[in-house]
């Protein structure tokens, strides 16, 4: 009987165990998929990102999938990394973000879709460290334009704090995510890291050790952007 209640205690004890590992394993994996997705944006040039408007982004957010639902507007929840820019160039992170609430624009039903933000200047920069803000009520928040021949340079696109965009069922489009609130996820950064930090101990601090994948994604978008400060 004894020997039965101590296989019995070591399996639950195993079992208790399993979901640290898949949450540390699904954080790393996040990372894998924001590369994935910026990769594939923007190696369709006539559907991505315009290359002078991430040259002037001071950080991104990465949400790979983000579940959605309702027609046009809706419900949505997401998790993703934010990376932000190095003095002098090069990228750091990443941190972890929750998105939540307000619409998605362009989609409709409920489903999937890829989203990225980009945090245009240090007034934008300083708000997404927070370890919560609203995109639009307390950042300026639009569309951004997609494709090599858009008209990126406006007084509009320069203005916004945030521009967003977002990629469902092949399609890829300037979208305005008012209303989602940003949240840092500490427990996805203690996944990652083996230690809970906050968005600025990683970001403005310079703690942890980032794993490779975070290097791939900083590769990534070293590739895709140069450091264009104004």
């Amino acid at each position: 009987m004894t020997r039965k209640l101590f296989t019995l205690a070591i399996a639950a004890g195993c079992w208790c165990a399993a979901p640290a590992k898949d949450a540390d394993s699904a954080a790393v994996r996040r990372i894998e998929e924001a590369s994935r997705v910026l990769t594939e944006i923007m190696e369709t040039p006539d559907q991505s990102i315009p290359k002078d408007l991430l040259d002037k982004a001071h950080c991104i957010v990465i949400v790979p999938g983000m579940k959605t639902g309702g027609f046009i507007v809706g419900a949505k929840y997401g998790k993703g990394v934010l990376m932000c820019r190095k003095t002098g160039g090069g990228w750091k992170g990443p941190g972890t973000v929750r998105v939540e609430g307000g619409s998605v624009g362009f989609q409709i039903g409920a489903g999937e879709v890829d989203s990225i933000l980009l945090i245009m200047n240090e007034s934008g920069a300083r708000r997404i460290l927070r370890s919560k803000f609203k995109i639009g009520g307390e950042a300026a928040a639009m569309a951004g334009p997609v494709g090599r021949k858009a008209q990126a340079e406006t007084d509009a696109y320069l203005r916004a704090e945030i521009l967003g965009y977002s990629r469902s069922r092949g399609a890829f489009a300037g979208v305005a995510l008012t209303g989602s609130t940003l949240r840092q996820d500490l427990d996805d950064n203690a996944a990652i890291y083996q230690q809970r930090l906050s968005n600025v101990d990683i970001l403005e601090n310079g703690q942890g050790s980032p794993p490779e994948a975070a290097r791939s994604l900083a590769s990534a978008l070293t590739k895709y952007s140069a450091w264009e400060q104004k």
